[in-house]
């Protein structure tokens, strides 16, 4: 890449990545000492479970999606506080995130470069609706459901890499680090996606008893011969995006007073995802199922690399995730045109900035006595230690409209383990393979009324909000066991607290 493209491309990440610094600051350095004060007084937890807290229906603060009818788009409107060229921008950026691609070469040379090998034709075909993905049902073909792949270092140079943070894993010699299912004609796609399912009983308090779902990926039909007999898979589903841009306004320091609490009576320990940035900064992840991602605009430079095999400024191999062993795929022709990537810097910008200013719906019946009943078993079964309810973002952030809002995402952004069911024992980065990224909550009950086929966790085995409860282990155990040990009518609250969100 050219020089003067390089530092034009840094300088546009920038905007759209948390700030970074070689050590992180002890207390928010864009506030002063009376307004953390005032800051710290509104992010306390709340007294009582009587009435709402002031603004908890404004999930996204000013940016949140008000007097908009409930439905499949929910979550595919713009920031309320958008000015007009930002909701151009943000147009823009809408129509490039549902376009479907095609292969190389083609009349529409705007639109070509699909693959060679690929998972989907668009970021749409991932986030439904800018929701979540969905678990392929029997035969159907996956698409917003994928296997990562990588493999154990072997030699001292691979183990240095990543003890310094070069790479987060070792990507498989002949399939890379993702399992493509398709690729264009006359190339055999990498393989197919198997899962097997088995159910398991659990029995709860109150003579009620739910049926989990087991899964159990394989890999089948390999179109370039046997993969390394050490391999290490990871399934995915694709995440919902609203609200990206306001957890990367979260200030650092608000995210680390978080981490490593040794005196958890219930040993809750969250731990920092760091990582680098692509200018080498040492910066905290915060993006993804393992938090590997520091900013938006890499998430989705990954996403065009990896899904669909899209060339950008910040990963310009043309080819995608074509490795050296398949020579086929390497030789067919791509879609970069006078040496620019598939996709250049300017249309990569479009879409980290609809990406990041896709809004949080308002709340629900945030006053209902059922809600409330909800909430404070929430707190009480200290969910709220994982799932941290509310944060005010940085008043220096990038974008003007993320600047002092109070939002009430629901996570830490930390890692936690998870226990051995949801263990997938793929180290990535600092996350080791029984440790993941704490999901915000906002939006998660209206998943389904977005997309109906909807399900939890990062695989999707969970069919609804109980089960993916049931399957937390680890870090939560002691939170899961104590909604195990409900009666019905609690447990019934606490699902009618969080299907407001």
């Amino acid at each position: 890449m050219r020089a003067p493209v390089l530092a034009a491309v840094l300088c546009f990440l920038a905007t759209f990545a948390s700030p970074g610094r070689a050590e992180p600051p002890a207390h928010r350095d864009d506030l002063d000492a009376p307004t953390r004060e005032r800051v710290a007084e509104i992010l306390r937890p709340p007294a009582g479970f009587t009435e709402p807290e002031r603004f908890e229906n404004l999930p996204g603060g000013a940016t949140t999606v008000r007097d908009k009818r409930v439905n499949a788009d929910i979550f595919s409107h713009p920031s309320s506080n958008l000015d007009f060229e930002g909701r151009q921008r943000f147009q823009i950026g809408n129509g490039l995130f549902r376009k479907d691609w095609v292969s190389a070469p083609s009349s529409t040379q705007a639109s070509d470069g699909l693959g060679p090998l690929f998972n989907a034709r668009s970021c749409q075909g991932c986030h439904l609706k800018d929701g979540r993905g969905t678990v392929p049902d029997g035969d159907e073909p996956a698409v917003s459901l994928f296997l990562r792949l990588s493999v154990p270092p072997r030699s001292d140079d691979e183990r240095a890499q990543l003890e310094r943070g070069e790479r987060a894993v070792i990507p498989e010699p002949t399939y890379g680090g993702q399992l493509q299912n398709f690729a264009v004609a006359g190339l055999p796609a990498e393989g197919r996606m198997t899962i097997r399912w088995r159910e398991r009983r659990v029995e709860l308090a109150g003579d009620e008893v739910v049926s989990l779902r087991v899964p159990e990926y394989g890999i089948a039909d390999f179109g370039y011969g046997p993969p390394r007999d050490d391999l290490m898979v990871s399934p995915r589903l694709a995440s919902p995006m609203p609200g990206l841009g306001l957890l990367a306004a979260i200030h650092e320091a608000d995210i680390l007073v978080n981490a490593d609490r040794g005196n958890d009576p219930d040993g809750v320990s969250g731990k920092p995802a760091w990582t680098r940035a692509p200018d080498g900064r040492r910066v905290l992840g915060r993006f993804g199922w393992k938090a590997g991602q520091p900013g938006i605009a890499n998430q989705a430079a990954h996403a065009f690399a990896g899904d669909m095999g899209l060339s950008t400024p910040l990963l310009p191999d043309h080819h995608g995730d074509c490795t050296p062993a398949q020579s086929r795929c390497r030789e067919l022709p791509h879609g970069a045109n006078d040496g620019a990537e598939e996709v250049p810097a300017e249309l990569l910008e479009f879409v980290a900035f609809y990406s990041s200013n896709l809004a949080v719906p308002a709340r629900r019946d945030v006053d209902d006595p059922q809600v409330l009943a909800g909430k404070r078993i929430f707190h009480e079964a200290r969910c709220n230690s994982c799932h941290v309810p509310k944060y005010v973002t940085r008043r220096d952030a990038a974008q003007p409209e993320h600047r002092f809002q109070l939002i009430w995402p629901y996570t830490d952004l930390l890692l936690h383990d998870m226990g051995e069911d949801l263990a997938d024992h793929r180290p990535e980065g600092l996350a080791d393979g029984r440790e993941w990224r704490t999901p915000p909550l906002w939006g998660v009950g209206l998943a389904q009324t977005v997309n109906p086929r909807a399900s939890f966790l990062h695989d999707g085995r969970a069919r609804s909000l109980l089960e993916a409860i049931l399957w937390h282990g680890g870090e939560a155990q002691a939170a899961r066991d104590r909604v195990v040990r409900m009666t019905p009518q609690q447990r019934a609250d606490l699902i009618r607290f969080l299907e407001s969100l």
